[in-house]
Protein backbone atom coordinates (compact mmCIF):
# COMPACT_ATOMS: atom_id res chain seq x y z
CA UNK A 1 0.00 0.00 0.00
CA UNK A 2 1.16 3.68 -0.85
CA UNK A 3 2.57 5.25 2.00
CA UNK A 4 0.28 8.62 3.17
CA UNK A 5 1.43 11.96 2.24
CA UNK A 6 1.09 13.30 5.91
CA UNK A 7 1.26 17.26 5.06
CA UNK A 8 1.06 19.17 8.76
CA UNK A 9 -1.15 21.37 6.57
CA UNK A 10 -4.53 21.93 5.38
CA UNK A 11 -5.54 23.06 1.73
CA UNK A 12 -9.01 25.07 2.00
CA UNK A 13 -10.43 26.52 -1.13
CA UNK A 14 -12.49 29.47 0.43
CA UNK A 15 -15.37 31.46 -2.20
CA UNK A 16 -17.37 34.79 -1.54
CA UNK A 17 -19.78 33.91 -4.15
CA UNK A 18 -23.73 34.71 -5.36
CA UNK A 19 -24.27 31.36 -5.20
CA UNK A 20 -23.69 28.00 -3.80
CA UNK A 21 -21.00 26.52 -5.73
CA UNK A 22 -19.63 23.02 -6.17
CA UNK A 23 -15.79 22.31 -5.32
CA UNK A 24 -13.16 22.64 -8.33
CA UNK A 25 -9.77 22.88 -9.09
CA UNK A 26 -8.39 26.57 -10.76
CA UNK A 27 -6.42 26.19 -14.06
CA UNK A 28 -3.45 28.14 -14.66
CA UNK A 29 -1.96 28.16 -17.69
CA UNK A 30 0.35 31.22 -18.91
CA UNK A 31 3.39 31.23 -21.02
CA UNK A 32 5.12 34.76 -20.89
CA UNK A 33 7.75 34.54 -23.57
CA UNK A 34 8.90 38.89 -22.83
CA UNK A 35 7.03 41.75 -23.04
CA UNK A 36 3.78 42.43 -24.20
CA UNK A 37 3.60 44.31 -27.60
CA UNK A 38 2.73 48.25 -27.98
CA UNK A 39 -0.20 47.52 -29.54
CA UNK A 40 -2.98 45.14 -30.42
CA UNK A 41 -1.92 45.33 -34.48
CA UNK A 42 -1.23 43.46 -37.32
CA UNK A 43 2.79 44.51 -36.83
CA UNK A 44 2.73 42.42 -33.68
CA UNK A 45 3.50 39.65 -35.07
CA UNK A 46 7.12 39.41 -37.44
CA UNK A 47 6.35 39.09 -40.91
CA UNK A 48 8.48 36.16 -41.57
CA UNK A 49 7.79 32.81 -42.35
CA UNK A 50 6.70 31.21 -38.84
CA UNK A 51 4.11 34.20 -39.19
CA UNK A 52 2.92 33.04 -42.61
CA UNK A 53 2.61 29.03 -41.67
CA UNK A 54 0.15 30.70 -38.83
CA UNK A 55 -2.21 32.87 -40.73
CA UNK A 56 -4.63 29.99 -41.22
CA UNK A 57 -4.60 29.07 -37.57
CA UNK A 58 -4.69 32.59 -35.90
CA UNK A 59 -8.17 33.88 -35.41
CA UNK A 60 -8.49 37.55 -35.14
CA UNK A 61 -12.70 37.95 -35.29
CA UNK A 62 -14.12 39.46 -32.51
CA UNK A 63 -15.82 36.43 -31.88
CA UNK A 64 -12.31 34.88 -30.64
CA UNK A 65 -11.20 37.64 -29.04
CA UNK A 66 -13.96 37.71 -26.68
CA UNK A 67 -14.35 34.11 -25.59
CA UNK A 68 -10.55 34.47 -25.00
CA UNK A 69 -10.47 37.75 -23.31
CA UNK A 70 -12.43 36.12 -19.93
CA UNK A 71 -12.22 33.22 -18.09
CA UNK A 72 -14.41 30.78 -15.07
CA UNK A 73 -13.51 33.52 -12.35
CA UNK A 74 -15.42 36.43 -14.36
CA UNK A 75 -13.31 39.12 -12.86
CA UNK A 76 -10.38 39.92 -14.93
CA UNK A 77 -10.46 40.76 -18.73
CA UNK A 78 -7.55 41.15 -21.40
CA UNK A 79 -8.00 41.31 -24.92
CA UNK A 80 -5.87 39.52 -26.60
CA UNK A 81 -4.62 40.58 -30.66
CA UNK A 82 -5.49 37.09 -31.40
CA UNK A 83 -6.18 33.49 -30.46
CA UNK A 84 -4.26 30.54 -32.51
CA UNK A 85 -6.68 27.71 -32.97
CA UNK A 86 -3.06 24.87 -33.66
CA UNK A 87 -3.50 21.85 -35.85
CA UNK A 88 -0.35 20.22 -34.39
CA UNK A 89 2.29 21.05 -31.74
CA UNK A 90 4.17 22.22 -34.65
CA UNK A 91 2.15 25.23 -35.08
CA UNK A 92 2.68 26.42 -31.55
CA UNK A 93 6.08 26.14 -31.66
CA UNK A 94 6.19 28.42 -34.80
CA UNK A 95 3.74 30.96 -32.66
CA UNK A 96 6.82 30.97 -29.80
CA UNK A 97 9.59 31.19 -31.81
CA UNK A 98 8.10 34.13 -33.73
CA UNK A 99 7.65 35.62 -30.61
CA UNK A 100 11.45 34.44 -28.88
CA UNK A 101 13.29 35.65 -32.63
CA UNK A 102 11.01 38.92 -32.71
CA UNK A 103 12.53 42.17 -31.79
CA UNK A 104 9.02 43.33 -30.39
CA UNK A 105 8.28 39.85 -28.68
CA UNK A 106 5.00 39.23 -27.69
CA UNK A 107 2.90 37.13 -24.78
CA UNK A 108 1.84 33.89 -25.15
CA UNK A 109 -0.57 31.90 -23.20
CA UNK A 110 -1.75 28.81 -23.17
CA UNK A 111 -5.51 28.38 -21.99
CA UNK A 112 -7.01 24.41 -21.67
CA UNK A 113 -10.61 24.40 -21.33
CA UNK A 114 -11.25 28.28 -19.54
CA UNK A 115 -11.44 27.45 -15.95
CA UNK A 116 -8.62 29.95 -15.02
CA UNK A 117 -9.60 32.56 -12.38
CA UNK A 118 -7.55 35.24 -12.23
CA UNK A 119 -6.81 35.70 -15.83
CA UNK A 120 -3.90 33.46 -15.86
CA UNK A 121 -4.83 32.33 -19.39
CA UNK A 122 -4.78 35.55 -21.20
CA UNK A 123 -2.04 37.33 -23.20
CA UNK A 124 -2.90 41.30 -23.75
CA UNK A 125 -2.46 42.32 -26.69
CA UNK A 126 -0.66 38.89 -27.18
CA UNK A 127 -1.77 35.39 -28.57
CA UNK A 128 -3.98 33.12 -26.48
CA UNK A 129 -3.39 29.31 -27.47
CA UNK A 130 -6.55 27.22 -27.67
CA UNK A 131 -5.20 23.87 -26.59
CA UNK A 132 -8.10 22.24 -27.13
CA UNK A 133 -8.27 23.02 -30.96
CA UNK A 134 -5.50 20.11 -31.17
CA UNK A 135 -8.12 17.57 -30.19
CA UNK A 136 -9.73 17.50 -33.77
CA UNK A 137 -6.06 16.49 -34.97
CA UNK A 138 -5.22 13.67 -32.87
CA UNK A 139 -7.43 10.61 -34.21
CA UNK A 140 -11.04 9.86 -32.78
CA UNK A 141 -12.60 6.66 -30.80
CA UNK A 142 -11.17 5.01 -27.66
CA UNK A 143 -8.56 2.96 -29.81
CA UNK A 144 -7.66 5.61 -32.17
CA UNK A 145 -7.14 8.67 -30.20
CA UNK A 146 -3.55 9.36 -30.15
CA UNK A 147 -4.16 11.42 -27.42
CA UNK A 148 -5.00 8.88 -24.76
CA UNK A 149 -2.60 6.07 -25.23
CA UNK A 150 -2.19 3.24 -22.21
CA UNK A 151 0.32 0.96 -22.01
CA UNK A 152 2.56 -1.36 -20.19
CA UNK A 153 5.79 -1.26 -19.08
CA UNK A 154 8.02 -3.74 -17.10
CA UNK A 155 9.90 -0.95 -15.36
CA UNK A 156 7.01 1.38 -15.22
CA UNK A 157 3.65 -0.84 -14.71
CA UNK A 158 0.71 0.63 -16.88
CA UNK A 159 0.61 3.95 -17.79
CA UNK A 160 -1.02 6.34 -20.44
CA UNK A 161 0.70 9.24 -22.98
CA UNK A 162 -2.20 11.68 -22.60
CA UNK A 163 -2.06 14.94 -24.58
CA UNK A 164 -1.76 18.34 -22.69
CA UNK A 165 -5.02 19.06 -24.21
CA UNK A 166 -6.87 16.49 -22.99
CA UNK A 167 -9.54 16.79 -20.13
CA UNK A 168 -9.55 14.60 -17.48
CA UNK A 169 -12.95 13.07 -17.71
CA UNK A 170 -12.02 11.86 -21.16
CA UNK A 171 -8.64 10.55 -19.66
CA UNK A 172 -11.05 8.44 -16.86
CA UNK A 173 -13.37 7.22 -19.78
CA UNK A 174 -10.49 6.09 -21.42
CA UNK A 175 -8.55 4.47 -18.64
CA UNK A 176 -12.04 2.99 -17.56
CA UNK A 177 -12.03 1.13 -20.54
CA UNK A 178 -8.99 -1.28 -19.72
CA UNK A 179 -9.82 -1.46 -16.06
CA UNK A 180 -7.44 1.16 -15.28
CA UNK A 181 -7.17 4.50 -13.39
CA UNK A 182 -5.00 7.42 -12.76
CA UNK A 183 -4.26 7.28 -8.39
CA UNK A 184 -4.93 11.46 -8.16
CA UNK A 185 -7.72 13.48 -9.04
CA UNK A 186 -8.81 16.64 -8.74
CA UNK A 187 -12.27 17.35 -7.37
CA UNK A 188 -13.58 18.64 -11.12
CA UNK A 189 -12.66 16.10 -13.75
CA UNK A 190 -13.32 19.27 -17.15
CA UNK A 191 -10.02 20.63 -16.46
CA UNK A 192 -6.88 19.60 -19.21
CA UNK A 193 -4.42 17.53 -18.12
CA UNK A 194 -1.72 20.33 -18.72
CA UNK A 195 -3.39 23.01 -16.75
CA UNK A 196 -4.06 20.99 -13.42
CA UNK A 197 -0.10 19.35 -13.72
CA UNK A 198 0.52 23.61 -14.00
CA UNK A 199 -0.53 23.80 -10.57
CA UNK A 200 -0.53 20.75 -8.79
CA UNK A 201 -3.91 18.86 -9.09
CA UNK A 202 -5.51 18.37 -5.38
CA UNK A 203 -8.14 16.30 -4.60
CA UNK A 204 -9.27 14.01 -1.53
CA UNK A 205 -6.81 10.72 -2.70
CA UNK A 206 -3.54 13.68 -1.79
CA UNK A 207 -3.05 12.09 1.09
CA UNK A 208 -2.55 8.60 0.30
CA UNK A 209 -0.80 9.12 -3.90
CA UNK A 210 0.27 13.04 -3.33
CA UNK A 211 -0.94 15.03 -6.02
CA UNK A 212 -1.54 14.56 -9.68
CA UNK A 213 2.06 16.32 -9.88
CA UNK A 214 3.81 13.06 -8.11
CA UNK A 215 2.19 10.63 -10.53
CA UNK A 216 3.78 11.69 -13.56
CA UNK A 217 6.90 9.55 -14.92
CA UNK A 218 7.56 11.76 -18.08
CA UNK A 219 6.50 15.12 -19.80
CA UNK A 220 6.65 16.40 -23.64
CA UNK A 221 7.36 20.29 -23.12
CA UNK A 222 7.26 23.34 -25.72
CA UNK A 223 9.99 25.68 -23.56
CA UNK A 224 10.04 29.42 -24.50
CA UNK A 225 12.25 29.17 -27.10
CA UNK A 226 9.99 27.17 -28.78
CA UNK A 227 11.75 23.90 -28.57
CA UNK A 228 9.92 20.72 -27.84
CA UNK A 229 11.60 18.59 -24.84
CA UNK A 230 11.05 15.66 -23.44
CA UNK A 231 11.60 15.33 -19.75
CA UNK A 232 11.83 12.92 -16.53
CA UNK A 233 13.33 12.65 -13.18
CA UNK A 234 16.27 11.10 -14.81
CA UNK A 235 16.52 13.46 -18.25
CA UNK A 236 16.07 17.12 -18.23
CA UNK A 237 14.82 16.43 -14.61
CA UNK A 238 15.47 20.54 -13.69
CA UNK A 239 12.82 21.36 -16.45
CA UNK A 240 10.50 18.37 -15.32
CA UNK A 241 10.38 19.51 -11.67
CA UNK A 242 10.04 23.60 -13.00
CA UNK A 243 7.00 22.57 -15.20
CA UNK A 244 5.26 20.31 -12.83
CA UNK A 245 3.39 23.00 -10.54
CA UNK A 246 5.30 26.07 -12.54
CA UNK A 247 2.22 27.66 -13.56
CA UNK A 248 3.23 27.29 -16.87
CA UNK A 249 5.82 30.24 -16.56
CA UNK A 250 8.33 27.60 -17.76
CA UNK A 251 6.91 25.33 -20.87
CA UNK A 252 3.49 24.34 -22.34
CA UNK A 253 2.90 20.71 -21.21
CA UNK A 254 2.33 19.24 -24.77
CA UNK A 255 2.34 15.53 -23.17
CA UNK A 256 1.91 13.71 -19.79
CA UNK A 257 3.27 10.33 -18.96
CA UNK A 258 0.36 9.26 -16.28
CA UNK A 259 0.82 6.71 -13.44
CA UNK A 260 -2.08 4.01 -13.56
CA UNK A 261 -3.37 1.49 -11.31
CA UNK A 262 -6.05 -1.37 -11.24
CA UNK A 263 -9.34 0.68 -11.34
CA UNK A 264 -12.10 -0.41 -8.63
CA UNK A 265 -15.97 -0.57 -9.59
CA UNK A 266 -17.74 0.63 -6.65
CA UNK A 267 -16.96 3.00 -3.53
CA UNK A 268 -18.27 3.23 -0.44
CA UNK A 269 -19.08 7.18 0.18
CA UNK A 270 -19.78 8.26 3.66
CA UNK A 271 -20.44 11.57 5.45
CA UNK A 272 -20.45 12.65 8.88
CA UNK A 273 -21.41 15.67 10.76
CA UNK A 274 -19.53 17.52 13.23
CA UNK A 275 -20.74 20.39 15.87
CA UNK A 276 -17.47 20.75 17.25
CA UNK A 277 -14.44 21.46 14.99
CA UNK A 278 -11.89 20.04 17.76
CA UNK A 279 -13.48 16.54 16.77
CA UNK A 280 -13.47 17.29 13.32
CA UNK A 281 -9.98 18.10 12.84
CA UNK A 282 -9.07 15.23 15.20
CA UNK A 283 -10.48 12.78 12.77
CA UNK A 284 -9.78 14.05 9.58
CA UNK A 285 -5.77 13.56 10.77
CA UNK A 286 -7.02 10.38 12.35
CA UNK A 287 -8.34 8.88 8.87
CA UNK A 288 -5.33 10.41 6.71
CA UNK A 289 -2.78 8.55 8.99
CA UNK A 290 -4.02 4.54 9.13
CA UNK A 291 -4.26 2.65 5.75
CA UNK A 292 -7.94 1.82 5.17
CA UNK A 293 -9.54 4.82 3.19
CA UNK A 294 -8.69 6.32 -0.48
CA UNK A 295 -10.40 9.59 -0.50
CA UNK A 296 -10.48 11.74 2.97
CA UNK A 297 -12.12 15.55 2.49
CA UNK A 298 -14.23 18.32 4.99
CA UNK A 299 -16.54 21.19 4.01
CA UNK A 300 -18.57 23.39 5.90
CA UNK A 301 -22.54 23.39 6.15
CA UNK A 302 -24.02 26.59 7.00
CA UNK A 303 -27.96 27.96 7.06
CA UNK A 304 -26.76 29.76 3.49
CA UNK A 305 -25.00 26.71 2.10
CA UNK A 306 -27.31 23.85 3.20
CA UNK A 307 -26.93 20.46 2.78
CA UNK A 308 -26.99 18.88 -1.06
CA UNK A 309 -28.41 15.99 -2.57
CA UNK A 310 -25.90 13.51 -1.78
CA UNK A 311 -28.37 13.35 1.43
CA UNK A 312 -31.91 11.76 1.22
CA UNK A 313 -34.49 15.24 1.83
CA UNK A 314 -35.59 13.89 4.85
CA UNK A 315 -31.81 13.82 6.20
CA UNK A 316 -30.94 16.76 4.61
CA UNK A 317 -33.87 18.77 6.29
CA UNK A 318 -32.55 17.28 9.63
CA UNK A 319 -29.35 18.07 8.59
CA UNK A 320 -30.47 22.05 7.83
CA UNK A 321 -32.11 22.57 11.04
CA UNK A 322 -29.05 21.46 12.54
CA UNK A 323 -27.29 24.02 10.77
CA UNK A 324 -29.78 26.69 11.39
CA UNK A 325 -29.54 26.34 15.49
CA UNK A 326 -25.31 26.09 15.17
CA UNK A 327 -24.94 28.54 12.39
CA UNK A 328 -22.14 26.06 11.00
CA UNK A 329 -21.46 22.83 10.97
CA UNK A 330 -18.59 20.35 9.38
CA UNK A 331 -18.86 17.33 7.62
CA UNK A 332 -16.38 15.10 7.00
CA UNK A 333 -16.09 13.08 3.67
CA UNK A 334 -14.60 9.72 3.51
CA UNK A 335 -14.64 7.11 0.52
CA UNK A 336 -13.47 3.27 0.09
CA UNK A 337 -12.86 1.95 -2.85
CA UNK A 338 -14.15 -1.35 -3.38
CA UNK A 339 -14.19 -4.70 -6.12
CA UNK A 340 -15.27 -8.40 -6.16
CA UNK A 341 -12.11 -8.90 -3.55
CA UNK A 342 -13.34 -7.22 -0.80
CA UNK A 343 -17.31 -6.84 -1.72
CA UNK A 344 -18.31 -9.00 1.47
CA UNK A 345 -16.12 -7.54 3.58
CA UNK A 346 -16.22 -3.80 2.83
CA UNK A 347 -18.84 -2.55 5.19
CA UNK A 348 -17.43 -4.44 8.21
CA UNK A 349 -14.32 -2.51 7.51
CA UNK A 350 -15.69 0.90 7.20
CA UNK A 351 -17.62 0.16 10.87
CA UNK A 352 -14.21 -0.55 11.94
CA UNK A 353 -12.36 2.59 10.89
CA UNK A 354 -15.37 4.51 11.52
CA UNK A 355 -15.88 3.37 15.21
CA UNK A 356 -13.09 5.31 16.36
CA UNK A 357 -14.74 8.74 15.42
CA UNK A 358 -16.34 11.08 17.70
CA UNK A 359 -19.10 12.89 14.89
CA UNK A 360 -22.47 13.64 16.17
CA UNK A 361 -24.12 10.56 17.41
CA UNK A 362 -27.17 9.33 14.53
CA UNK A 363 -25.02 11.80 11.90
CA UNK A 364 -23.60 9.38 9.29
CA UNK A 365 -24.83 9.04 6.02
CA UNK A 366 -23.87 6.55 3.15
CA UNK A 367 -24.49 6.00 -0.45
CA UNK A 368 -22.66 3.35 -2.82
CA UNK A 369 -21.79 4.25 -6.15
CA UNK A 370 -19.61 3.63 -9.40
CA UNK A 371 -16.50 4.69 -9.14
CA UNK A 372 -16.78 6.89 -12.11
CA UNK A 373 -19.97 8.33 -10.49
CA UNK A 374 -17.85 9.60 -7.86
CA UNK A 375 -15.12 10.74 -9.33
CA UNK A 376 -17.36 12.64 -11.74
CA UNK A 377 -19.75 14.31 -8.95
CA UNK A 378 -19.59 17.69 -10.01
CA UNK A 379 -20.25 17.46 -13.17
CA UNK A 380 -24.31 17.26 -12.28
CA UNK A 381 -24.05 19.83 -9.61
CA UNK A 382 -22.77 21.79 -12.72
CA UNK A 383 -25.55 20.99 -14.43
CA UNK A 384 -28.03 21.68 -12.36
CA UNK A 385 -26.14 25.43 -11.56
CA UNK A 386 -26.29 26.13 -15.60
CA UNK A 387 -29.55 25.24 -15.80
CA UNK A 388 -30.51 28.07 -13.71
CA UNK A 389 -28.21 30.56 -14.68
CA UNK A 390 -25.73 30.14 -11.90
CA UNK A 391 -22.70 28.75 -13.22
CA UNK A 392 -21.08 31.34 -15.07
CA UNK A 393 -21.19 34.48 -12.76
CA UNK A 394 -18.21 35.58 -10.98
CA UNK A 395 -15.99 33.45 -8.78
CA UNK A 396 -13.33 34.84 -6.15
CA UNK A 397 -11.71 31.98 -5.25
CA UNK A 398 -8.80 31.23 -2.62
CA UNK A 399 -6.93 28.41 -2.28
CA UNK A 400 -4.11 28.17 0.71
CA UNK A 401 -2.40 25.87 2.89
CA UNK A 402 -2.82 26.54 6.67
CA UNK A 403 -0.38 25.12 9.31
CA UNK A 404 -1.44 22.55 11.36
CA UNK A 405 -0.39 24.55 14.59
CA UNK A 406 -3.19 26.95 12.98
CA UNK A 407 -5.84 25.26 11.97
CA UNK A 408 -7.64 26.11 15.41
CA UNK A 409 -7.10 29.79 15.08
CA UNK A 410 -8.13 29.79 11.53
CA UNK A 411 -11.50 28.14 12.48
CA UNK A 412 -12.09 30.72 15.04
CA UNK A 413 -10.99 33.91 13.00
CA UNK A 414 -12.35 32.70 9.56
CA UNK A 415 -15.32 30.23 9.98
CA UNK A 416 -16.70 31.54 13.13
CA UNK A 417 -15.86 35.18 12.91
CA UNK A 418 -16.89 35.43 9.31
CA UNK A 419 -18.74 32.60 8.01
CA UNK A 420 -20.85 32.18 10.80
CA UNK A 421 -21.56 35.53 12.79
CA UNK A 422 -21.22 37.29 9.61
CA UNK A 423 -23.45 34.78 7.76
CA UNK A 424 -22.91 37.05 4.24
CA UNK A 425 -20.92 33.92 2.01
CA UNK A 426 -23.62 31.70 0.43
CA UNK A 427 -20.39 29.15 -0.78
Amino acid sequence: MAQPHLLHAYLLSLFILVTCLTPGTSVRWGLKTSSLPSSSSSSSLPSSSPNETLASSLCTDPSCIITASSDYGEIVQDLPFGVLNPSSISDIAHLVKSSYNSSSPFTIAARGNGHSVRGQAMAKDGVVVEMTSLNSSRGGGVDGNVGIRVSWDVSLGFYADVGGEQLWIDVLRTTLDHGLAPVSWTDYLYLTVGGTLSNAGISGQTFRHGPQISNVHELDVLTGKGELVSCSKSMNSDLFYAVLGGLGQFGIITRARIVLDKAPNRVKWVRMIYEDFSNFTNDQEHLISIPGLDYVEGFLITKNSPANNFFLPSDGSTINSLASENGILYCLEAVKYYDDHNITTIDEELEMIFTALSFKSGFIFKKDTSFFEFLNRVRNEELELEAIGQWNVAHPWLNLFVPRSRIMDFNQGVFVEVIQKQSKSSG
